[in-house]
């Protein structure tokens, strides 16, 4: 498993694979799972909304999804996305990809807002080196 699919959650709900809550097996929620993160990603409008809510100091411009992501992100990156789904798991794989090759001012952006302890950097760079 990818070290970044924790931080990518984040970028994943960016792109409409948000978490909604703990399911009963303990795993977030599956309701997002089937958004096509292919559109968004390539849609600058539904990308920046997204970017928007995950930068914002409150949720107050959040879509729903995009408020679940907020409350659970930080025990996703915390847990190494112990908690999520194979599917959330290659979202985040995707969007992490995505915004490291193509978007990378956003990219760090995020980390600055969501990683600032570096628990996310300091796995991937512990993966890679490995």
């Amino acid at each position: 498993m990818n070290r970044g699919l924790a931080f990518a959650l984040a970028l994943a709900a960016l792109l409409a694979v948000a978490l909604a809550g703990p399911a009963p097996d303990d795993k977030y929620t599956d309701k997002w799972d089937n958004i096509d993160l292919d559109e968004i990603l390539a849609n600058d409008r539904l990308r920046n909304k997204y970017l928007e809510c995950l930068l914002a100091d409150n949720d107050n411009h959040c879509t729903p999804d995009g408020k679940e992501l907020r409350k659970n992100l930080p025990d996703a990156i915390n847990n190494d996305c112990a908690r999520c789904t194979d599917k959330q798991k290659s979202g985040t794989e995707k969007v992490l990809k995505f915004l490291r090759e193509k978007k990378k001012d956003d990219y760090e952006k995020l980390l600055a807002k969501w990683d600032p302890e570096e628990v996310y950097r300091k796995r991937q760079e512990a993966e890679n080196s490995s």
